[in-house]
């Protein structure tokens, strides 16, 4: 490091002068990045509050209505059988087609009854004919009694002569009545209109007849236009009913045709209406449920005995109910809940008691007032408690905020 005149020292002391400079500036930048590392993360700015569409419930007038489960059956339904027996010569409609009272729907060969007729026919000649001359020799014994020609007794029986063919006429006419009847018989009409079903008996085939129930089944039909759809309301639906009677607050069905709204399978609204035409008079004890009755329209053919549907009954009296869209409403385990913006627009879940749907909004019987601000679009965004960016709704589904209809 030193030589004898101190010229290496000199060297080296001068080295160490002139690289100075460059360790403080490499200990600024490091300072400078160290200082950088222990910047807090809290000055970074935070996001606004999530935004939400919000809404007034909107005020309505309305109306409950109950729905239940039914099945449609035809007003009327006939078996069409035949009144006498022998061989089918035709059938006389389509399968499935729409006939009319009165439409002819088989022949059954006539021929038989027809010789039948032609014999009653003759003994009905022969039992006037009988009349004839049963009257005249009553009138020669009446001649001749005045003259004392023939006693009282041969005018007597001339007399009871006439009576007996008189009732031997009788019945030579119902004979032939009888056998006209048959033959009428023969041609099998449709007794009411409707829609026939398919023919159980081809022609050829040899079918019974009797009015006792026990002829041949030809086929059947039904009416269509209207038809009844029948359904089962509980007793606890009855007790109700029967409570808003008392107090004046809903007509009873057993006076009043009470209107009633279908809907069939597939369909998410009423397509046909009705009314109310029976109830029965005693509760089914297996089921504890009352069997009832409604009248529906069915001018379109469209409904099918043996169908089902979804029957809505006038459940209330109309009264005034908040209603918000059926979306807005949320499941919290066992309760539903809606979410309300508070003044500081903070979020609130609020819990409700529901009615029913109202043209696609739900009507709310309790926990909501005409001036809560209910979110209608964003909830996936809300959380209780935290702040949110309220757009209040243009128009709420299916009205406006604080709109009577």
């Amino acid at each position: 490091m030193s030589g004898p005149d101190g010229s290496e020292q000199f060297a080296t002391t001068h080295d160490f002068v002139q690289s100075r400079p460059h360790a403080l500036a490499g200990l600024l930048v490091a300072a400078f990045a160290l200082s950088g590392c222990g910047q807090p993360a809290s000055q970074a700015a935070a996001p606004p509050p999530p935004p939400v569409t919000v809404a007034q419930p909107v005020k309505r007038t309305v109306t409950d209505w109950d729905e239940y489960t039914g099945r449609f059956e035809a007003v009327e339904e006939v078996q069409v059988r035949p009144r006498v027996g022998g061989f089918v010569n035709s059938v006389e409609f389509q399968d499935g087609a729409i006939v009319h009272q009165g439409d002819l729907l088989y022949v059954i060969d006539p021929r038989p009854f027809e010789a039948v007729a032609e014999q009653a026919d003759g003994q009905l000649s022969d039992a006037r004919a009988k009349v004839e001359l049963a009257k005249r020799e009553l009138d020669r014994g009446l001649n001749l009694v005045q003259t004392s020609a023939v006693s009282e007794q041969v005018v007597d029986q001339r007399r009871q002569a006439l009576q007996a063919a008189h009732a031997a006429e009788t019945q030579a006419e119902g004979a032939l009545k009888a056998a006209r009847l048959n033959i009428e018989f023969t041609h099998v009409t449709a007794p009411i209109t409707g829609r026939v079903s398919r023919h159980l008996v081809s022609p050829g085939n040899l079918v019974q007849g009797s009015d006792n129930g026990s002829s041949t089944l030809l086929t059947s039909i039904v009416t269509m236009d209207p038809i009844y759809i029948y359904f089962d309301m509980d007793e606890t639906a009855f007790m109700k009913y029967s409570k808003l009677w008392f107090e004046g607050k809903r007509p009873s069905s057993r006076d009043t045709a009470n209107p009633v709204q279908v809907t069939l399978a597939g369909e998410t609204k009423p397509s046909h209406e009705g009314s109310v035409n029976f109830l029965d008079n005693r509760l089914d004890v297996s089921t504890g449920t009352l069997r009832s009755r409604a009248v529906v329209k069915n001018t379109d053919l469209s409904i099918l005995p043996g169908q089902f549907g979804r029957v809505r009954l006038i459940g209330s009296a109309p009264y005034e109910a908040l209603l918000v869209p059926d979306a807005a409403v949320a499941t919290d385990q066992s309760r539903k809940i809606v979410f309300v913006v508070k003044s500081d627009d903070t979020v609130e879940a609020r819990p409700v008691v529901l009615g029913p749907l109202e043209d696609g909004l739900r009507v709310i019987r309790e926990g909501l007032k005409a001036e809560d601000r209910v979110i209608v679009n964003g909830i996936q965004r809300a959380r209780v408690g935290a702040k949110v960016t309220p757009q209040t709704a243009q128009a709420p589904a299916g009205g406006k905020a604080g709109d009577k209809s």
